[in-house]
């Protein structure tokens, strides 16, 4: 019987000590130094995480841009979360195991950063270069998906658009500007409305970083 998947989360009271906010929020140290501190962060059954609110899924989801456009996809139906299949999303993320490189052996931070790398090369291979910068928080309680999950959301300035997709879930990959974004904004997931609404301000993040 093969072994249930384990999640990295933490408990919603933490997130509600710091501050519990709806939308995108700017002041990431604050938070993710609370998130990341020791005894934190921990990891549990994805079942259980899916179906209880108290706790939040720490979701990394990065913003892949160049040039003024930014990547969009649609999720295909081999998508790992079944309640996004069919909408457009321009972020690229997914849940963090404790397989992922360095876990337990670096503290829970370095192993995240590096796990946000494996994760997107999991989806796509990005040939060219990049900056990451952490420029939000996202937490979204309107939904079911949301509600369990925290979104921590990197921006990535890439060199070139040298991408290729490699999961089947990611159909329709191609980059996008704002306008052609907009566009299309009610048949995105609720996270990329979200992103796509302040999406020059991470801009400016990413840049002031």
């Amino acid at each position: 019987m093969a072994q249930e998947e384990q999640v990295l989360v933490i408990s919603r009271d933490i997130l509600a000590e710091v501050g519990l906010f709806q939308g995108l929020m700017f002041d990431t140290d604050r938070y993710l130094d609370k998130i990341f501190a020791p005894g934190v962060p921990r990891f549990i059954p994805r079942s259980s995480a899916e179906s209880d609110p108290s706790y939040k899924q720490i979701i990394p989801y990065v913003i892949i841009t160049h040039a003024g456009k930014c990547l969009c996809y649609v999720r295909g139906k081999r998508a790992g979360e079944t309640r996004l299949v069919g909408q457009m999303s321009i972020g690229i993320g997914g849940h963090i195991n404790p397989g992922d490189d360095g876990f337990p052996l670096l503290g829970f931070r370095e192993a995240y950063d590096s796990a946000v790398e494996r994760e997107v090369e999991e989806e796509i291979h990005v040939r060219a270069n990049h900056n990451d910068r952490i420029v939000a928080l996202l937490n979204d309680d309107s939904n079911s998906v949301g509600s369990v999950h925290l979104g921590v959301v990197h921006y990535w300035t890439l060199d070139s658009f040298d991408v290729d997709k490699k999961e089947q879930m990611i159909t329709r990959m191609s980059f996008a500007d704002i306008q052609e974004l907009q566009t299309n904004r009610e048949s995105m997931e609720t996270w990329s409305q979200l992103c796509l609404d302040r999406l020059d301000e991470m801009a400016k993040h990413a840049y002031s970083n």
